[in-house]
């Protein structure tokens, strides 16, 4: 996973539903502080984790990691 895109596309994706890290945080079942991490790029999500916030976006993996646009 390319650590340097993920964090972008997470924060973008995030901004334009208009959500709080919070809130994404609760409904995907991840920890607010691992989400900030994330987006912060302070931390690589775990698959689990990664499959969770693709599903909520309804994007790919590969889009999500800024592989495919």
């Amino acid at each position: 996973m390319a650590k340097s895109e993920f964090p972008n596309q997470l924060r973008k994706l995030r901004e334009r539903r208009r959500i709080s890290r919070r809130v994404l945080a609760e409904l995907c079942g991840i920890s607010k502080s691992a989400l900030s991490r994330y987006e912060r790029g302070e931390r690589v999500p775990t698959l689990t984790d990664a499959e969770a916030l693709a599903d909520f976006f309804e994007v790919s993996l590969d889009r999500l990691c800024g592989r495919e646009k």
